[in-house]
């Protein structure tokens, strides 16, 4: 860990696991918030800046994955738990499809949770201090990872931080491939079947944000990737 402390927003109705987990994460050197249900959850979120959320799945007033949506069009990218005592393939796709980094279902190890949420702030900072020196001229955009900025002529658009990361990506393999498979890996930490149309979702706003330059075009090579072709 470095000097600061993460900050994690819990919501979990069952006041025994709730404390147990909020002790732990903070022996761990968290800071974290522990909201009872989810409309509590969504002020939180609201009135402060989390790194990462753990989200109780079957909550009171508003549950789980309606906070996750929520929340979602707050920060697009804020790394996001579920956990949940409901293990059906439907539940977890649905977390998923929410935009999840992960479904934990309960009874879980609390040493495996913190292995997880370590991986994903860590991979998180990774990417960040990647995009410090680096800026790219884009047919008639000029993009800055470092400010994640896409601008057109006098129009800014501010890049989420995955969209941020996956146009630097594209912009380093200009004209060439950028397999899909490493983008996943290096933005999202697997390349499974949710985090792969997740990436999708993301490959479309980046289209449409680059949609005013016509020598610009992000192609999807079937089965591989994608390439960012800049014609010159």
């Amino acid at each position: 860990m470095d000097s600061r402390k993460y900050k994690i927003l819990l919501c979990e109705d069952d006041t025994n696991l709730g404390q147990v987990l909020k002790n732990t994460l903070e022996l761990n050197e968290y800071d974290v918030t522990l909201e009872r249900d989810g409309r509590l959850g969504l002020a939180a979120f609201q009135r402060e800046k989390f790194d990462l959320c753990l989200l109780d799945v079957m909550m009171p007033h508003m549950d789980g994955f309606t906070l996750a949506g929520e929340i979602r069009d707050v920060d697009p990218d804020v790394p996001l738990f579920f956990l949940s005592a409901k293990t059906m393939k439907e539940d977890i796709i649905s977390g998923y499809k929410l935009g999840a980094d992960d479904y934990i279902t309960k009874p879980f190890d609390s040493e495996v949770l913190l292995l997880k949420i370590k991986a994903i702030l860590k991979r998180n900072e990774e990417l960040t201090k990647e995009n410090e020196n680096m800026e790219f001229d884009l047919g008639k955009f000029h993009f800055n990872p470092k400010l994640r900025e896409l601008k057109f002529g006098e129009t800014v658009q501010t890049l989420s931080p995955k969209e941020n990361e996956l146009l630097r990506m594209l912009s380093e393999h200009k004209n060439d491939l950028l397999p899909r498979e490493k983008a996943l890996k290096k933005i999202w930490g697997s390349d499974t079947y949710f985090n792969g149309r997740s990436m999708d979702v993301y490959i479309a706003k980046l289209r449409k944000y680059l949609k005013d330059d016509e020598n610009l075009e992000i192609v999807n090579i079937h089965g591989n990737g994608f390439r960012l072709v800049v014609k010159e």
